[in-house]
């Protein structure tokens, strides 16, 4: 019998299907979807989310919420960090490596070398899988957008949620919030109701005439929902009434309004208080504002606090500003690296009050990285003062060199963020 090749290899010939890495169009998913006899029809109850930031925080606690009341539940998020595996976990675990390889090559035989990105092919990988293995729920993150992602194939979901919506990927989803906000509502459903997370006015105005266009009720933030932070603990307002729950174990303020959109959730689903504090305080999601406490980085680090986080956007940088704010006082550099499609300056920006200073690093085997000295470059741009080094090991040991004590934060981008994961084991 012939060995099944591993899911590497499987992984890197779908890279090939398909000359651009972003095409966004449901119509190559439909023609796969058809070939593997339809598996997104079969699947357990989904919970569809899109957004800009703050989906895969949600989603990870709506996930421990539902698995503290014995639910199974399958997720699929992306990108992984370290691993392809993590983004597909079935009735509660990531999906082995037999498993993943003979999806795959089920779908890489279905599709018969026509062309496809591979989103779109490992999408179909995933949805073909949760439909084998038995599960309550079904927790679907988008890749880019909603209207026209691979994942916008379930004709009736049981819930829809879209998280704050905010400038990313303009190139491929329009210059305003309020267009890509409308991108992100293409997963509305008639008749599914859909959790608002906040927004900007013209993001919700976007947002709200797409819900009336195909008849799909909202719960939205400040209106049928509300979550705050008070002496200390996670207030959670609704129709139902409140809830005094301790604060998102996920680090950052932002995270009271993630967890508000996952509480909602919750409630709506018909859980009770303990799930709601099952969210709050079990819910794990790597790279965001994530001490990193073993491993040879951590080593070279010294007396050094390590972070690592993966935002790469404006609000991305507002968050992590926001974070650092309410950490203990202590001079604070960012290691950084960054792709060429981001707004490198208004990441940054929100930074400069926080940030000693930036050491730019170029992400190791990514074609879009920002060399190190565009990066840098930028960073001076909003008044960071910025040098460069080879990698990110060489900034940590320069950085606890020159000052033993201080924070040092591995910041930038999700791609830096899984390289960092995977070469501190």
């Amino acid at each position: 019998m012939t060995a099944r090749p591993g899911s590497d290899a499987i992984l890197e010939r779908m890279m090939s299907l398909h000359p651009k890495i972003i095409d966004l169009t449901l119509d190559r998913v439909w023609r796969l979807l058809a070939a593997l006899d339809h598996p997104e029809r079969v699947l357990p109850p989904v919970i569809h989310v899109a957004g800009t930031n703050g989906k895969g925080s949600t989603l990870a606690m709506i996930r421990a919420g539902l698995e503290a009341g014995g639910a199974a539940v399958h997720v699929y998020t992306s990108p992984h960090l370290a691993r392809f595996h993590e983004r597909i976990r079935l009735a509660g675990r990531l999906i082995d490596e037999d498993r993943l390889a003979a999806v795959l090559e089920e779908c890489e035989a279905a599709n018969g070398g026509t062309p496809i990105t591979y989103f779109e092919i490992t999408t179909c990988a995933a949805l073909l899988a949760f439909a084998r293995e038995p599960a309550d729920w079904t927790l679907l993150e988008v890749g880019l957008g909603g209207r026209l992602d691979a994942t916008n194939v379930v004709d009736r979901p049981a819930l829809t949620i879209i998280t704050p919506v905010s400038l990313d990927h303009q190139q491929h989803l329009g210059d305003t919030v309020a267009q890509i906000a409308g991108e992100k509502a293409g997963i509305l459903k008639r008749g599914v109701p859909c959790i608002v997370g906040p927004q900007t006015p013209e993001g919700l105005e976007a947002i709200e005439a797409r819900a009336e266009a195909v008849g799909a009720p909202l719960l939205v933030h400040g209106r049928d929902w509300m979550a705050w932070e008070e002496r200390g603990r996670l207030v959670f307002q609704d129709q139902t009434g409140l809830m005094d729950l301790p604060l998102p174990n996920l680090p950052g303020p932002h995270q009271v309004q993630n967890a508000g959109a996952a509480l909602m959730a919750l409630r709506h689903l018909g859980r009770g208080e303990a799930a709601c504090e099952a969210a709050v305080t079990r819910a794990e999601w790597p790279a965001r504002m994530q001490r990193l406490k073993t491993g040879p980085l951590v080593a070279a680090a010294g007396a050094c606090e390590l972070w690592l986080d993966g935002g790469h956007n404006p609000a991305g940088g507002e968050a992590v500003a926001a974070t650092l704010a309410r950490m203990p006082a202590k001079p604070t550099h960012l290691v950084t690296g960054m792709l060429n499609t981001k707004d490198v300056a208004g990441y940054m920006r929100p930074l400069a009050a926080r940030a000693a200073s930036l050491t730019a690093v170029s992400i190791p085997g990514e074609a879009a990285t920002l060399p190190a000295e565009v990066t840098a470059e930028a960073a001076r741009s909003v008044g960071i003062a910025a040098d460069t080094a080879d990698s990110v090991l060489a900034a940590v040991r320069a950085i606890a060199a020159r000052e033993p004590g201080a924070r040092i934060l591995i910041s930038g981008s999700l791609y830096l963020a899984g390289q960092v994961l995977r070469d501190n084991g």
